[in-house]
């Protein structure tokens, strides 16, 4: 009687482990999930911030030079 019993708890135990490690694999699942779309957000606004940085440099460099004095005058 103590082997089924021993079993029977084993097999408790088991099930409840299982149920733990599902439950960590869907946490971690999300947590993954919500940091690829943020690297995928991220990404697009460093592509979005360097697109602006070119553009002022180049408007800058196109920009007539302004005539003035040096500061000293």
């Amino acid at each position: 009687m103590t082997d089924t019993s021993s079993t029977s708890s084993r097999l408790d135990e088991l099930e409840i482990r299982i149920a733990h490690q599902d439950q960590t694999i869907e946490d971690l699942n999300a947590a993954i999930t919500a940091q690829w779309k943020l690297i995928d957000r991220l990404e697009r606004q460093v592509v979005r911030l360097a697109e602006r940085v070119a553009d002022s440099e180049q408007a800058v460099s196109e920009a007539a030079p302004v005539n003035r004095p040096p500061p000293h005058y």
